[in-house]
């Protein structure tokens, strides 16, 4: 299962950055959106859920610089910050600038899914918590920024043209969409996977469901 997660996460990759996606970004915002959550909410967790617990699982040796809820509010910034106007424009418009925003992009996502899902196998519950937390604030800061660019009455992002039979606005109304939705829900969906460990005693560490009122109640 993990190395077909792995594999597939890396396909997913190629398709965004080496497909048509990059290309239509420049010109459509909703294609920009599109390509950005192949990379956070499709590619990331894939990648990070298959290197979790593994040896070179960067939680293991760095468990504080993966902390679920910085993380979070790490991936918060580096999002809000690249679709500020001007980063953005940047990033439309230069090679460079767009490189450097897909590798932050990139990089923000495996920080929030791997601090979420990595670390020792089976998780802790302590980080299960914590992992819970970090997902569902990745989730509202998302779905927020998606309902601030769905519902905004002006244009925000004047380079673009739009896409095929579609205003300015439009294009910008459906690329929040496409963030509300899918950004919203992948995130949101981690969350509540993770909910698991903490209200199923099979899945909590050895000892842990002893300890707990619910693994009392099924010793007995």
């Amino acid at each position: 299962m993990r190395p077909m997660l792995w594999n597939l996460g890396w396909l997913v990759l190629a398709i965004a950055w080496l497909g048509p996606l990059p290309e239509m970004a420049s010109h459509s915002f909703a294609a920009h959106m599109t390509l950005h959550m192949a990379v956070v909410a499709v590619a990331a967790p894939m990648l990070s859920i298959a290197a979790a617990g593994r040896r070179w699982d960067p939680v293991l040796r760095f468990p504080n610089l993966f902390a679920p809820v910085p993380a979070s509010v790490g991936e918060l910034l580096i999002v809000w910050a690249w679709h500020a106007p001007g980063l953005h424009h940047w990033a439309r418009h230069d090679a460079f600038g767009f490189v450097v925003e897909q590798s932050m992009f990139l990089a923000a996502g495996v920080w929030v899914w791997l601090s979420a899902f990595g670390g020792s196998q089976p998780r802790d519950r302590g980080r299960s918590a914590a992992g819970v937390i970090g997902l569902l604030l990745t989730s509202m800061h998302m779905t927020l920024l998606g309902a601030l660019l769905v519902m905004s009455p002006r244009l925000l992002y004047s380079h673009h043209h739009g896409g095929t039979g579609l205003t300015p606005i439009m294009d910008q109304h459906l690329g929040g969409a496409v963030m509300l939705v899918v950004g919203g829900l992948a995130f949101l969906t981690g969350g509540l996977w993770l909910t698991r460990d903490l209200v199923d005693p099979i899945r909590m560490p050895i000892g842990a469901a002893k300890s707990s009122p619910l693994g009392k109640a099924n010793t007995r």
